[in-house]
C-alpha cells in the first residue's frame, strides 16, 4: 500500500458515475432483455478503461473500476454466492422504521412508502437455503482482467477493488439454513474469502465496504449503543475471518452511513465505534468526515493511538451535498488530520461513493462529482505544500 511519504495522496471510496452506454445495457438486462455477452463485455471493458483514464486525468493516485460491473453495491454478491434462493418478495426500504424515519416521518415517507401508504419495497429478497459457496469466479476474473488492462493502459501505479463485507451480505439475506446468525456470518466470510484473496493475488488492494456496521444503530431503534457495539464486535470477528491469508497492508476498510441526503441526527458517533473498527486486519481505514454531522470528529484522533504503518482516509468531500467543496477547505481538513496522526498517515478520500446503484438516479450529478474530485486533488496539493514545502 503506497503511503503519503512526500505529499498527501488522493483516492476515493469506490462507486463512480457510470456511462450512459453501460447503464443502457444494464437496464436492458434488468428488464429481461438479454444483451449479447460479447456486446455487454466490450461495453464494460470500454467503460472501465474510460473511468480509470478519467481518474488518472483528475489526479487520483489510487484508482478503481468505479464498481462498474456491480448493478448495486448491496446486491452484487447475490450473483456470486451459491446457496441463495429468491423469495419472490422485495425487501422493505432500508430506512423504514429507522430512528431517522421515526423522527422525520414527513421527510422519509416518500422514500419508505408508496402512493397508497404501503411500505415501499427495495431490492429483491434473497434467502440462504443451503450451504454457501462462492461461484462468482468468472465474473470476478472478468472484473480483475478489465481493471488490470485499464491500469496498464493508463499508467496508474496503484488500484483497489471494493468488495462487500460479510456483515452487509448477512443484512441483505434471510438465513433459512444455518443454525444461528453467527454461523451464517462465518459461512459468508468463508465464501467471500475466495473473492477477497483473488483481488489481492491479482496485485490490487482490497477494500472491504461495510456501511451496515455503523448503520445498524440507526436502523435498529430499539437497541442501545452498548448492544450495537457488542453486535459490531462479532461482525469484526467475521470480517477478520474473511481476511485470513491476506496481509493487512493489502487491505483498506471503509464504513459510512450510506447514501442518505437526510437529517441524519441519529448517525452513530465515531466515539462509539472507532475502537472496534481499528481491530480489523486492515492497514487503512476510510470514513465520513466531510459532512456537517461528522466533521468535528477529527478531534477524536488526538486521543487515538494509531498503530505504526496504519493510514486513515478521511472523507474530505461528501456525497451528502451537491455543494462543491472549496480546495482551501479540503486542505484545512487534511491539515487537521495530519496534525493529529502525522502527515505520512493520511490520504484524501470521500465520505461515500457516487454511483452505488446503477438502476437509480444518482443524488449527485456526474458533472458535480468530477468538480468535487478536482477540488479534492487541488486541496491535497495545497495541504502538501504546507506540510512538505
Amino acid at each position: 500500500m503506497i503511503r503519503s511519504t512526500d505529499r498527501i495522496l488522493v483516492t476515493h471510496v469506490g462507486s463512480l458515475p457510470r456511462s450512459d452506454e453501460l447503464i443502457e445495457v444494464m437496464i436492458s438486462e434488468d428488464q429481461g432483455n438479454s444483451v449479447p455477452k460479447a456486446e455487454y463485455d466490450q461495453k464494460l471493458t470500454d467503460a472501465v478503461n474510460g473511468i480509470v483514464a478519467k481518474q488518472a486525468e483528475l489526479g487520483i493516485d489510487c484508482v478503481d473500476d468505479g464498481e462498474f460491473s456491480k448493478r448495486g453495491f448491496a446486491v452484487y454478491a447475490h450473483e456470486r454466492l451459491g446457496g441463495l434462493t429468491p423469495t419472490g418478495r422485495k425487501r422493505p426500504s432500508p430506512w423504514a422504521d429507522s430512528r431517522e424515519s421515526r423522527e422525520f416521518p414527513e421527510f422519509y415517507s416518500p422514500i419508505t412508502k408508496d402512493a397508497t401508504g404501503a411500505p415501499n419495497p427495495s431490492n429483491a429478497q434473497m434467502a440462504c437455503t443451503e450451504k454457501l459457496t462462492y461461484r462468482g469466479n468468472a465474473l470476478l476474473e472478468r472484473d480483475l482482467d478489465n481493471l488490470t488492462k485499464a491500469v496498464k493502459a493508463n499508467n496508474v501505479s496503484e488500484a483497489f477493488v471494493p468488495a462487500i463485507s460479510p456483515c452487509d451480505i448477512a443484512g441483505n439475506v434471510l438465513n433459512d439454513h444455518y443454525e444461528d446468525d453467527e454461523a451464517f456470518l462465518f459461512a459468508i466470510a468463508e465464501a467471500m474469502n475466495v473473492e477477497y484473496k483473488a483481488i489481492t493475488d491479482a496485485g490490487f488492494l482490497l477494500q472491504i465496504d461495510d456501511p451496515r456496521l455503523i448503520n445498524y444503530y440507526v436502523k435498529n431503534p430499539d437497541k442501545s449503543v452498548d448492544e450495537c457495539r457488542a453486535w459490531a464486535e462479532k461482525q469484526v470477528e467475521g470480517i477478520n475471518h474473511a481476511l485470513k491469508g491476506i496481509p493487512s497492508d493489502r487491505v483498506r476498510y471503509h464504513t459510512c452511513y450510506g447514501i442518505n441526503m437526510g437529517p441524519r441526527v441519529h448517525d452513530m458517533e465515531m466515539k462509539d465505534f472507532i475502537d472496534i473498527i481499528l481491530k480489523i486486519n486492515a492497514d487503512a481505514v476510510s470514513f465520513e468526515a466531510a459532512n456537517p454531522r461528522h466533521e468535528h470528529e477529527w478531534k477524536l484522533w488526538e486521543d487515538i493511538d494509531l498503530a505504526e504503518g496504519k493510514t486513515i482516509i478521511p472523507g474530505v468531500i461528501t456525497h451528502s451535498s451537491v455543494l462543491v467543496e472549496h480546495p482551501e477547505l479540503v486542505a484545512e481538513r487534511l491539515l487537521r488530520f495530519a496534525s493529529v496522526v502525522g502527515k505520512e498517515n493520511v490520504m484524501a478520500g470521500g465520505d461515500c461513493g457516487f454511483g452505488t446503484q446503477a438502476m437509480a438516479e444518482p443524488e449527485v450529478h456526474p458533472t458535480i462529482v468530477w468538480a468535487k474530485f478536482a477540488a479534492m486533488v487541488e486541496g491535497a496539493k495545497i495541504a502538501s505544500k504546507e506540510l512538505w514545502g
